[in-house]
């Protein structure tokens, strides 16, 4: 098949009460229909644009493939299977990205999608580092309802992960990319694990190209038995729960053939922390072999086991697409903020000159104010910070206001760092074992910082959340003088 065929013919119209959406996809569309806006998002083989129809107003995004790179890396089928895909999806009201229509011009082919305003799920992942349980709960609700669906119809995703998943004007879950997808034969979607063996298919055959860049995901089904189930999606499924609530995939390695290794062996563990009912859950998806995985066996249009799991306790599963999700914010084990402060033992004891530091971190009082210093003062301090410490060669001549040891966490993954706060104002972080600047994080005047006990604080900027842990409980003096240099710089700024 020619790439112009996967998208010559009309988008089949399955019966809806939304006429407004049929006659959208029954109006014949160019590209001169649009303004192209600014690019979110690209592929292998594609690019979307966000863009907006000039005779509405009204936004889309717009997937645009190149005719002859499609068919030069064998990619026909795989475009028609995406837009198999989408149609028989169109009229399911919730948990997937919308086909509109598609069109063609000689060089390209066009999809017109559903635009989701709030952009994918790994960008909030990444943004705080890991979800609340509630948090984590809410869209695994989402995602498990999605998946249901989209295996009554007898379509496995088999790419699932947290840049496939997106999020609507209302932060509702879409489900995207559906260009790997395997639509199943009538009579073996029922079946509760229907397999089809590598050799049979020919693009599973290909199917190992789709997993460049995402191995994480991959269920061991294909790469121990080459085979394809909808039991590989709840794997996925089982990843995703992992990385919500850890804030990493469960299996990570240097390369994708490492990744592949440790997946066939079950080779993962959960970071301290980790909840148990969520533990739990996660152990009887990531199953090595399918049919024993949680819900492989369910029959139905419903994955009554996971369901029922203690994980998604208050969970209404009937109105969740009707209410507000929770706010996406990061899970904070440990202690609440009244927790009892003890003084660490290894410090030394005393009350000269270095013990003062220590707890002063130079500050200079209230009424001066930490960045009030003459340029003399300055030049001397920095004299002696060049010759007597070692973190100087990091801070490119800056001086340093406040060091300190602490744990820079990605969800419950923890790297031990030494924050350095210097005038600038910047914030540097360094491998402390191997001395190595690792990053710094932006300042700006939005950035804004809240301890949320004496060990944990968060500094937030406009991007990202960063979460760092005191193991010496000096949070509270950290956003303090952090507030101070911010104030100082950029005045009392509000937001």
């Amino acid at each position: 098949m020619q790439a112009s065929q996967a998208a010559a013919a009309p988008v089949q119209t399955p019966t809806s009460t939304h006429s407004s959406k049929e006659t959208y996809r029954h109006t014949k569309r160019t590209a001169k229909d649009y303004i192209f806006g600014k690019l979110i998002g690209d592929g292998c083989y594609s690019t979307v644009f966000l863009a907006k129809d000039i005779h509405t107003g009204k936004e889309y995004a717009i997937k645009v493939c190149e005719k002859s790179h499609i068919v030069r890396n064998q990619k026909v089928q795989y475009i028609k299977r995406e837009k198999d895909a989408l149609n028989m999806l169109f009229n399911v009201p919730h948990g997937f990205v919308k086909l509109y229509c598609t069109f063609q011009d000689e060089e390209r082919l066009y999809f017109v999608l559903s635009y989701a305003k709030n952009g994918e799920l790994l960008h909030y992942i990444n943004k705080v580092g890991s979800f609340e349980l509630n948090v984590a709960k809410f869209y695994v609700a989402e995602l498990l309802l999605a998946l249901e669906k989209m295996h009554a119809k007898g379509i496995i995703h088999r790419d699932l992960k947290p840049e496939n998943i997106l999020l609507d004007e209302n932060m509702h879950l879409q489900i995207a990319d559906f260009g790997t997808v395997k639509i199943l034969e009538p009579e073996k979607i029922k079946s509760p694990t229907p397999t089809v063996p590598e050799d049979q298919d020919s693009a599973v055959r290909s199917r190992k190209i789709s997993f460049v860049g995402t191995a994480q995901y991959v269920s061991p089904d294909l790469l121990q038995n080459r085979v394809d189930t909808r039991a590989s999606d709840l794997w996925a499924l089982g990843c995703i729960i992992y990385q919500m609530i850890s804030g990493l995939p469960p299996f990570r390695a240097s390369n994708d053939f490492l990744t592949f290794q440790k997946i066939q062996k079950m080779d993962y563990e959960f970071p301290e922390g980790f909840p148990a009912e969520a533990k739990d859950l996660v152990e009887k998806l990531l199953v090595l072999d399918h049919t024993k995985r949680l819900g492989s066996s369910d029959t139905g249009d419903t994955y009554e086991s996971i369901r029922r799991h203690p994980f998604f306790e208050g969970i209404d599963w009937e109105n969740i697409w009707e209410q507000t999700p929770p706010k996406i914010s990061p899970y904070l084990p440990g202690e609440p903020f009244e927790e009892k402060y003890t003084v660490p033992d290894h410090l030394e004891p005393g009350l000269g000159g270095r013990q003062i530091l220590r707890l002063w971190e130079f500050d200079l009082s209230t009424s001066r104010g930490i960045l009030n210093i003459s340029p003399e003062e300055k030049r001397h301090r920095l004299e002696v910070q060049a010759r007597e410490n070692k973190w100087h060669q990091f801070v490119d001549g800056e001086l340093i206001l406040k060091q300190g040891l602490v744990e820079k966490r990605k969800g419950l993954f923890a790297r031990r760092r030494m924050l350095l706060l210097t005038t600038g104002p910047r914030l540097f972080y360094v491998d402390p074992v191997n001395m190595v600047l690792k990053g710094e994080i932006p300042w700006s005047p939005e950035l804004r910082v809240e301890a949320k006990n004496f060990r944990i604080f968060l500094v937030y900027t406009p991007n990202r959340t960063y979460y760092l842990e005191d193991p010496l409980s000096f949070a509270l003096e950290w956003r303090r003088v952090i507030d101070e240099v911010r104030i100082g710089t950029y005045g009392r700024v509000t937001t």
